[in-house]
């Protein structure tokens, strides 16, 4: 007989841990899913070690990105977690929890009880704020902890007054009242370690007996009983084992694996499901649609006269820098590879930021995956924020171990292109400021030889990658809206017991970095599953 729980969690990233969290809480019965195995690889916890999951099979899905004319004709590799905390437990540590606007437009859109005067709660009661920060915005008391840079450096001083130099205020805490501005990240690292959401959710509470984790179990379907979702399937190295639950399954494997595992269980566009040779069990065309992503770009210069992580991390200084981290947990490897980053409008007229722009003290060789280059070297990221272009996931066949299709379409739209544009003169005006100007000696990417805008589209299209920001697959939307796949309160549209709480529910573009905005999707998801009250409306 199958074994039975009173809900069924799917995937154990950001949004899966706090699920975890929140109803073992209650007498629920609970049982989380992780396709993945545990989270003890040491590169998982060291800051730096980030460099080291993106490639590493064994932590990482891998997944490419279908050719287009926006990417050149290249497959993008796109990294997902595959370990308990997910992608959070392998992305860059940034906490960004994106713009007011964002959530209002969530709320405008038809999504009632989510625009940001109801989620800012939801926020703060995730976060542990170690810093500034005003406590109408910010979180004391939660679990996650929020960090600011404690190794800041000459390089990223400058950057910073680069920018104010061309007009970009001056920002102490983008998380709070005004995103817009430039200053150094906050991040989830404590004590020289990766705050995961694993660590920050899910290890404090394994121990809880009404509590199992699963690791290495891959769901192949979820099944139904007149409409109502009932049970899942999954494979644990050879054997098949089947679960019962008898009030809800939440279906938290991110923007790539939700949708594709909704197909293949027989949820979505009925010809696309026949083609594969599912048998339709619902007819909900927006499943695996509306998927968007932040496309973004390096400019990257040669220095001299400086020191920068290029060289701390080689021969001798880089034998410190690991003596350094193992007895004292800091220094370069204790550290988030982004360091500051200015939240800025394209044009001085525009109502909200619109560009993201990120800067470390370190270069990548062009023709290595994350080497850093022989010579001093300095890197900015820059994206539109709110990219239009939207594209689809797919599955390929009735097996979710195959990988599905992944087509972004990045830079499809033209407003990308325009910003995306706009965002590398912004980064090269920077770059060649005169508070850089002492160390800067030539741009090596995408070098002075390109000036003109088709040149530099040209180049983000031969370059360019994604920010690992994917969301939107499960579009949230009342049911009159034919894209829609869940309601405001995440339940599938037309189907009892199965909820969708993750960043593929995102209804429209966010302008941050997707971490934050999933743990906030979780908190109020886990008040809705439990029937608790939503969170008094924050007053902003």
């Amino acid at each position: 007989m199958p074994e039975t729980f009173d809900f069924i969690i799917i995937g154990a990233g950001s949004a899966g841990s706090v699920l975890a969290n929140r109803l073992s809480a209650s007498n629920a019965s609970v049982c989380l899913l992780e396709a993945g195995g545990p989270d003890h690889n040491l590169f998982i916890h060291m800051p730096a070690g980030f460099i080291k999951t993106l490639s590493n099979p064994r932590l990482n899905w891998l997944y490419k990105t279908e050719p287009s004319e926006g990417t050149g004709g290249r497959h993008i590799v796109t990294p997902r977690g595959k370990a308990l905390g997910g992608s959070s437990s392998i992305n860059g540590h940034i906490y960004n929890r994106g713009q007011k606007m964002d959530f209002d437009s969530w709320g405008q859109m038809g999504n009632r009880g989510w625009s940001y005067a109801d989620v800012l709660p939801y926020f703060r009661r995730s976060e542990r704020r170690i810093g500034i920060g005003d406590e109408t915005y910010r979180g004391r008391d939660g679990e996650l902890i929020v960090t600011d840079i404690d190794r800041k450096d000459p390089l990223s001083d400058a950057f910073i007054d680069g920018a104010i130099a061309i007009g970009i205020p001056r920002s102490h805490d983008y998380n709070g009242a005004v995103q817009e501005g430039v200053g150094y990240f906050q991040r989830t690292i404590h004590k020289g370690r990766r705050m995961s959401a694993s660590r920050a959710f899910l290890h404090p509470v394994r121990n809880r007996p009404n509590l199992e984790v699963r690791t290495h179990t891959q769901v192949t379907k979820i099944l139904f009983k007149d409409r109502r979702a009932i049970a899942v399937r999954y494979r644990q190295g050879n054997q098949e084992h089947e679960l019962r639950s008898t009030r809800e399954i939440l279906l938290s494997a991110g923007a790539i694996a939700s949708p594709q595992i909704l197909q293949v269980s027989g949820i979505g566009q009925p010809e696309l499901l026949r083609n594969i040779g599912v048998t339709p069990v619902h007819n909900l065309a927006g499943v695996g649609e509306n998927l968007s992503d932040h496309y973004g770009v390096r400019i990257a210069a040669e220095l001299t006269g400086v020191r920068t992580i290029n060289e701390e991390t080689r021969g001798l200084a880089f034998v410190r820098e690991v003596i350094k981290y193992g007895l004292f947990r800091k220094g370069v490897l204790a550290q988030s590879p982004g360091i500051a980053v200015a939240l800025c409008k394209s044009y001085p007229a525009a109502d909200q930021p619109d560009l993201q722009i990120i800067f470390g003290p370190a270069s990548y060789k062009e023709s290595a995956v994350y080497e850093l280059d022989d010579f001093p070297g300095m890197t900015t990221g820059v994206w539109p924020m709110r990219p239009e272009s939207r594209g689809y996931v797919r599955a390929r066949s009735t097996d979710t171990a195959d990988k599905p299709l992944i087509q972004p379409n990045y830079l499809d739209a033209e407003a990308d292109r325009r910003l995306l544009l706009k965002g590398i003169h912004l980064a090269r005006r920077i770059m060649q400021s005169s508070a850089l100007a002492p160390w800067y000696l030539r741009e090596t990417s995408p070098g002075n030889d390109l000036q003109t805008d088709e040149e530099l589209l040209a180049f983000a299209r031969q370059r360019g990658t994604t920010i690992f920001h994917l969301m939107g697959s499960c579009k949230m939307g009342p049911a009159t809206d034919a894209g829609a796949v869940v309601g405001d309160d995440l339940t599938v549209h037309g189907i009892e017991g199965l909820r969708v709480v993750d960043t593929s529910v995102i209804p429209t573009a966010h302008s941050g970095n997707t971490n934050a905005a999933t743990i906030m999707i979780a908190e109020k998801a886990s008040d809705m599953i439990l029937g608790h009250p939503p969170l008094p409306t924050a007053t902003v």
